[in-house]
């Protein structure tokens, strides 16, 4: 059983992005790196051909990783989802309820998961609490300072 990934139009775009770039430009910039470094002489003692030779592992190591990651991909258009529920894709905004602060996050599939842009993963403590639940609810996460009890003050799909 092949287990998928979800993620949204613009996560999917991302990564294709960087496959891309990464077969085109990244692979045949380190080739000639190589080549180059090969033309020094002896490899044993040749710094720049081991350097050279351990970015390409991790360059195709990458390569392999994105091309996993696409060929497993669900492509799920929020824009295209709606209901009170939160599930994958939704933007939902939360009161902490000590503290009054409001925050706004958007659940995400792994691969896209950006704190610093609103966007926590599908299976971050966060996520998992929030699943399933409506606007009103109290939640409660479990967060590395303790828990932490949140009131969804709205679930929007964009």
């Amino acid at each position: 059983m092949v287990d998928k990934v979800p993620m949204t139009p613009a996560g999917h775009a991302a990564l294709e992005d960087e496959l891309k770039r990464r077969q085109s430009v990244n692979r045949p910039r380190i080739i000639e790196l190589i080549a180059e470094a090969r033309s020094h002489g002896d490899l044993s003692e040749n710094a720049e051909y081991h350097a050279a030779k351990e970015e390409q592992s991790h360059n195709e190591g990458r390569i392999a990783e994105l091309e996993d990651k696409l060929a497993r991909a669900e492509v799920i258009d929020v824009t295209k989802l709606s209901g009170d529920t939160i599930k994958f894709g939704a933007t939902v905004t939360l009161i902490d309820e000590d503290t009054e602060k409001k925050a706004v996050w958007q659940i995400v599939g792994e691969t896209e998961a950006d704190a610093k842009q609103g966007r926590i993963s599908i299976t971050s403590p966060m996520a998992r609490a929030l699943i399933g639940k409506t606007k009103g609810a109290s939640v409660e996460v479990m967060a590395p300072g303790g828990a932490k009890a949140y009131e969804i003050a709205k679930v929007e799909w964009r």
